[in-house]
């Protein structure tokens, strides 16, 4: 498959309200967010909420920046939960500039 391009569908106003409403939620809830090479990885607690949190965000995301892959892991034993978002050249520097407050 192709790389997509690393571009945002949303308008303007938008990508704004996305940008401080679910993003910065989701980033909030993250106990810690590691830089990976095309991408981010975001740690959260095993809390009851997270899951649906994530999912909810993947799935709004999923329809305006269709150049990004997700991954969700889930540890055993009330382990931590670890989403990766990534993509092709230039999407940590987009997410990264989305994940400012």
């Amino acid at each position: 498959m192709p790389d997509l391009p690393v571009v945002c569908s949303l308008t303007l106003a938008a990508l704004e309200a996305r940008r401080a409403g679910l993003l910065a939620s989701l980033v909030r809830r993250a106990e810690r967010l590691d830089p990976l090479e095309d991408g981010w990885r975001l740690r959260f607690s095993s809390e009851a909420d997270v899951l649906p949190t994530i999912a909810s965000a993947v799935n709004a995301e999923r329809q305006c920046c269709r150049f990004l892959r997700y991954t969700v892991t889930v540890q055993p034993d009330g382990g931590p939960i670890w989403l990766d978002m990534q993509g092709p050249p230039g999407t940590r520097a987009f997410l990264a500039a989305m994940f400012e407050e």
